[in-house]
């Protein structure tokens, strides 16, 4: 899928929302994707997985890894494809990822991190640590979006659907905020 295909679902799906929105990394954008939309149309999210499976073809990923919630489906998918296993992560106590209900990486094994939207890329480092944490090998990680206009980096390789410019403010610059613009919080990651 080329990065125009990619928007041009993202769009037709109504996963671009605008307004005033407060992003899991904490920083508020007018722009939120909500790449759950995509979920709704099992053949759009199966065409999209793919694309995310076909980027990473070639790392030689043993297990597949998303951040619960909103990479679950995509990374299901992608591992489907890959003919890998899949595991997710969750938010424990204070609010780190951890791995539950009896996944693991094992020792030596190669891991795909599979996200839906990364900014910071904070959720995906975090992954990444659990990963080097179990002494796996993180192996690549592949997103349908990245916002951070090609940015964000990780000591893997990194591979976008769509890669854009996002506009974000930290909370004390937001011109939304000094306008009393009403924020959302859209994302799994609440407090």
């Amino acid at each position: 899928m080329t990065p125009e295909e990619v928007r041009g679902l993202l769009e037709e799906v109504g996963a671009l929302l605008h307004g005033h929105f407060i992003l899991s990394s904490g920083l508020h954008s007018p722009e939120y994707w909500q790449c759950a939309r995509l979920i709704e149309r099992p053949e759009v999210c199966e065409r999209v997985s793919r694309a995310l499976a076909e980027r990473a073809s070639d790392l030689g990923a043993e297990v597949v890894l998303a951040p619960a919630l909103g990479a679950v489906v995509f990374g299901y998918e992608v591992a489907k494809f890959l003919g890998a296993r899949y595991i997710f992560a969750e938010r424990g106590e204070g609010g780190r990822m951890t791995l539950r209900r009896g996944f693991f990486v094992n020792p030596g094994e190669r891991a795909l991190i599979v996200e839906d939207v990364v900014t910071t890329g904070g959720t995906t480092k975090e992954l990444l640590g659990l990963v080097r944490e179990a002494e796996g090998e993180p192996c690549g990680v592949v997103a349908i979006v990245d916002r951070s206009g090609g940015r964000v980096s990780f000591e893997v390789p990194f591979r976008a659907l769509l890669t854009v410019e996002a506009v974000a403010y930290k909370p004390e610059e937001c011109p939304l905020c000094k306008r009393g613009v009403p924020a959302e919080k859209p994302g799994s990651r609440k407090g």
